[in-house]
């Protein structure tokens, strides 16, 4: 990862975030709303909590056969990727409630999905959502050699498979979250001074990590054999857990910054990003399915990923309302906003757009 980061223009000759801006103000002082959620998302937490932990228990509690102890596992997968998008996404970006402590728990609630708050809202808060789509920069853009998501990434000659295989991969996003990751990003980020909001000492950072992965294999790992299923099971459905999971998460996230018609833009001489920020998202951003009403409501409207990316304070349950907004602003500014009307276009744009990345810079 590059340390010296870029900066944006402040040249907005459009205005089109303080256009943008005071549009979605007076959306919500006109209809007497609170940019935070509301008992909508308060219900969508029961559900999502629900279908993430019923069958955690009734796997503890039942003798079952094989194939209903995997579907079970499927579900907690599905359950898991649901909370992350709906409950723990708006509560460390602060917009689950207008209550800090609120906040706080459920953004916390990624310690029972593998992960560990001050990573997270580093590598996404900080970095994903300052500089989105910038090698070098947006740790989403990194896979290691083995993927290549820009075209200024370092080519190799397996990419040229990469469009077969990725979906296999993409399923190992939160059991690495479990194994590995966390350790080499706390170690890589504090050594960055890195932090999003209150910074805490090193040993605070590593004390809770530890203690946190502790507890976190003791429910998933240690429980599960202590109430008698067998070890081969327990690890086996851990597995499948995890990867449902990094599937969805995965496929999720690659949909709204790996495909076509995004832009991974390259600072200048001087370090400077050609657009402002809010610009700059939507020429690296795309929604999909943004009128479905299952995928809006799974996915914590992450399929509105550009109106995500420039409010990311506002809670996801409002995404629907304001993206008119934003879109008709971008219109009169003559900028882009790129939208794919299904989710199937947009699966079939990002795996077609990792073949085009796949192959020999020198060929093409």
């Amino acid at each position: 990862m590059n340390t010296t980061a870029p900066t944006f223009s402040t040249k907005d000759n459009l205005k089109f975030f303080r256009t943008l801006n005071s549009r979605v103000n007076n959306y919500f002082k006109e209809n007497n709303l609170k940019k935070t959620g509301n008992w909508k998302l308060h219900v969508k937490t029961i559900v999502m909590f629900s279908i993430f932990l019923t069958p955690y228990f009734l796997l503890l509690s039942m003798d079952m056969p094989f194939w209903a102890y995997l579907i079970l596992n499927i579900v907690i997968g599905i359950g898991m990727a649901g909370v992350g998008m709906n409950v723990m996404h708006d509560g460390n970006h602060g917009s689950y409630s207008s209550k800090s402590w609120l906040n706080k728990i459920m953004g916390g609630s990624i310690y029972v999905l593998a992960g560990n708050v001050y990573n997270w809202q580093v590598q996404h808060n900080v970095l994903h959502h300052t500089y989105t789509n910038i090698l070098g920069h947006d740790e989403d853009l990194e896979a290691g050699r083995i993927l290549r998501f820009s075209k200024t990434a370092k080519w190799y000659r397996f990419h040229k498979f990469q469009h077969y295989y990725s979906v296999f991969l993409y399923g190992l996003l939160t059991f690495n979250w479990a194994i590995t990751t966390d350790f080499l990003q706390m170690k890589r980020y504090l050594k960055r001074n890195l932090s999003y909001g209150e910074f805490k000492k090193p040993v605070i950072r590593w004390t809770t990590l530890i203690i946190t992965k502790i507890i976190y294999f003791s429910i998933w790992l240690v429980l599960p054999m202590v109430m008698g299923i067998v070890w081969w099971k327990v690890v086996l459905g851990f597995l499948v857990m995890h990867y449902t999971a990094g599937v969805i998460l995965s496929v999720v996230f690659q949909l709204a910054h790996v495909v076509e018609d995004t832009h991974n833009p390259i600072p200048d001489e001087n370090g400077e990003i050609e657009n402002t920020w809010a610009i700059h998202q939507l020429f690296t951003t795309a929604n999909f399915a943004p009128k479905n009403w299952l995928v809006n409501y799974y996915t914590g409207g992450l399929n509105h990923q550009i109106e995500h990316h420039i409010f990311p304070n506002i809670s996801h349950i409002h995404y629907g309302k304001i993206a008119e907004i934003v879109k008709q602003t971008a219109k009169e500014c003559e900028l882009p906003y790129y939208e794919f009307k299904t989710t199937r276009e947009a699966i079939i744009s990002h795996f077609k757009h990792l073949k085009e990345l796949g192959r020999n810079p020198q060929l093409t």
